[in-house]
């Protein structure tokens, strides 16, 4: 079975060990290099021969964005998504024109990232076809970054949610989905305090993302324990 070999060129080596370990979870793909410099990139470049490079954009020694035309220009069969804290649009304009597959904000959510992969496989092994059927084969190829189910969509959220703690307590209500949580349970569990905790599930119920019932286990006040939608 075909695996798709990933670069990473990212300064922050902690980042780039974790858009590894998403990697790692993803069957068809692996690592087969990091860079966190222009400059070391691209002495490694031609030994890795990537299918796939994610990119940032800011390094001490240059940017993502005129690297990625270098790349255009030498690798024509390698593909870059760009993953980067950058949100100038002449960032993501230059991506759009330099062919980028998809350029994905930090901090990654990890669905996010595993749809942009999925997606990223499903086109390689379209490509792999010697010849199309008809328009509508034509036009998956360039709407590539389509997918042919739904797409989850992650809002920006509120002031004072971050999204790494709010996709920890959402990956534990997936995870448990039986029984669910309350929120001194979930407090426990991330490691946050019960009203952090609070906060974050209800802004998860607001979302729709998890829903919530009233349990009377005892003597006192009903509690709020939170579940799986």
């Amino acid at each position: 079975m075909r695996k798709w070999n990933v670069f990473i060129i990212e300064d922050d080596i902690q980042t780039a060990e974790i858009n590894s370990q998403y990697i790692t979870q993803m069957e068809r793909f692996h690592v087969g290099g990091i860079a966190t410099t222009i400059t070391e990139a691209k002495k490694v470049l031609p030994v890795v021969n990537p299918d796939l490079i994610l990119l940032d954009v800011y390094f001490p020694d240059g940017t993502g964005s005129e690297f990625l035309w270098e790349i255009r220009k030498e690798y024509r069969n390698t593909d870059v998504i760009l993953v980067t804290a950058a949100r100038e649009t002449e960032h993501i304009s230059n991506a759009i024109r330099g062919g980028a597959f998809d350029y994905i904000l930090k901090p990654i959510i990890f669905n996010r990232f595993e749809e942009t992969l999925l997606k990223y496989q499903q086109y390689k092994e379209r490509m792999n076809d010697s010849q199309v059927e008809n328009q509508h084969d034509v036009d998956n190829l360039f709407n590539r970054k389509k997918s042919s189910g739904s797409i989850r969509t992650v809002p920006d959220p509120p002031k004072g949610i971050d999204m790494i703690t709010l996709e920890s307590i959402h990956k534990a209500i997936e995870t448990n989905d039986v029984r669910g949580y309350t929120a001194e349970e979930m407090a426990a569990e991330v490691g946050v305090t019960r009203t952090t905790a609070r906060r974050y599930l209800e802004y998860l119920v607001s979302q729709k993302k998890i829903s919530v019932e009233l349990t009377y286990g005892g003597v006192g006040r009903p509690q709020r324990r939170y579940f799986a939608p």
